[in-house]
């Protein structure tokens, strides 16, 4: 894809769970921000003012868009990441206003809703469920959601399970009095589609897994914020200070997202964010097609090697394995480096799900390859042949 041009060919970067590369039009509104219009946001206005307000303000919107929401339903607020956004709400979050009882995460969470929910439980002194997800990545919905704050992950960083069921999820919940907030971290970029139009009451997700900048974004359900108890403030968020008081601006459709935006915001990468999601829009049929062709070929390739242990149940393209030291030699941290020393960027470890991986699979760590759309057919071959003796 020419937007990874600059991407040698002896670089084959494998790590886009983690953070995905960025193509050239977002790098490039990124720097136009910085060299055409840099300048406060909400503050100021001069023209440069007046420029980063509007292209800050498509953005909200874009993002509603992509994920076919409506504003007078939603708004959209921007933090540094995922568990940025899933902290602030949880530790905001008035359960007994609300009404909840307990709340509910899976096995196969990563620790920004795993850990966000043990703080949660400790702070509330109310009960914690983690339920075991099935093999497919959808939630048994016999468990009792009467009143339960159910946080929950739409694709695992594990192995790309989805959420399956998830909108069969949203409705049990909300039958049941309680309320839903979606980790997005790993499917917004490449399984927008199972998020699209489900009024979760809130999802967050980090815009640098879906080839945007560094930067966290939350899409909150309006009247959830009748049940939030805002205690992280500052610049941004009031009408009015006094010695011992202040004010914040009115939760009226125009300022609700400076309930969860204090202080200065990253304004270029918020704008390079609109870039991105103009980007993903705009990708052919032949890119998606050579994405699902790449992790396709991989997935069967490792299937077949001996000693290597894949996690997956199916191709995605996020892939987890791992190798035995005692049938090895050495262990996935040895050969993550081995493969760093010929160019290959992968993750090994227990990315950030050590209550599943290590306590409840003991497995040892892993190795992880995540693709992305900047992966050429040639990347893959550079794996094949790095692996073919194992």
């Amino acid at each position: 894809m020419n937007d990874f041009n600059y991407l040698k060919e002896s670089d084959v970067y494998l790590d886009s769970a983690c953070q995905s590369l960025r193509p050239e039009p977002v790098i490039e509104a990124l720097n136009a921000y910085y060299r055409e219009f840099n300048s406060c946001g909400e503050r100021v206005k001069y023209p440069w003012g007046e420029t980063t307000d509007r292209k800050v303000n498509a953005t909200r919107d874009k993002v509603l868009k992509y994920l076919g929401l409506k504003k007078k339903d939603y708004f959209v607020s921007f933090t540094l990441n995922t568990t940025y956004g899933l902290n602030l709400l949880l530790s905001q979050f008035d359960a007994q206003k609300a009404g909840v009882k307990k709340i509910i995460t899976s096995d196969i969470e990563h620790n920004s809703p795993f850990l966000s929910t043990i703080a949660f439980s400790r702070r509330t002194a109310l009960p914690r469920e983690v339920i075991e997800r099935n093999d497919d990545g959808s939630l048994p919905l016999d468990a009792d959601f009467s009143r339960a704050l159910v946080v929950v992950n739409a694709a695992s960083n594990i192995d790309g399970r989805r959420l399956e069921n998830i909108k069969d999820l949203e409705k049990t919940v909300h039958q049941n009095g309680g309320f839903l907030i979606i980790d997005a971290a790993q499917a917004m970029a490449h399984s927008k589609d199972i998020l699209e139009k489900v009024p979760a009451d809130a999802i967050c997700f980090s815009a640098h897994k879906m080839y945007a900048p560094s930067l966290g974004g939350m899409v909150v359900r309006r009247d959830l914020l009748g049940y939030l108890d805002t205690s992280f403030v500052g610049g941004g968020m009031v009408s009015d200070v006094d010695r011992d008081t202040y004010d914040l601006l009115s939760v009226e459709p125009e300022h609700a997202y400076t309930k969860f935006e204090s202080g200065l915001q990253a304004w270029g990468e918020i704008v390079a964010l609109g870039a991105a999601i103009d980007w993903l829009e705009g990708l052919k049929k032949s890119d998606h097609k050579n994405l699902e062709d790449n992790y396709t070929e991989l997935y069967n390739f490792l299937k077949t090697r001996e000693k290597v242990h894949v996690i997956n149940q199916a191709p995605n393209p996020t892939i987890s394995i791992y190798v035995d030291k005692a049938e090895t030699g050495f262990d996935s941290h040895f050969l993550g480096s081995a493969l760093a020393d010929q160019g290959i960027m992968t993750r090994t470890g227990y990315f950030c799900v050590h209550y599943y991986l290590d306590h409840v699979k003991h497995y040892p760590p892993l190795l992880r390859f995540s693709l992305g759309y900047h992966n050429r057919p040639s990347d893959i071959e550079r794996v094949k042949s790095a692996l073919a003796n194992l």
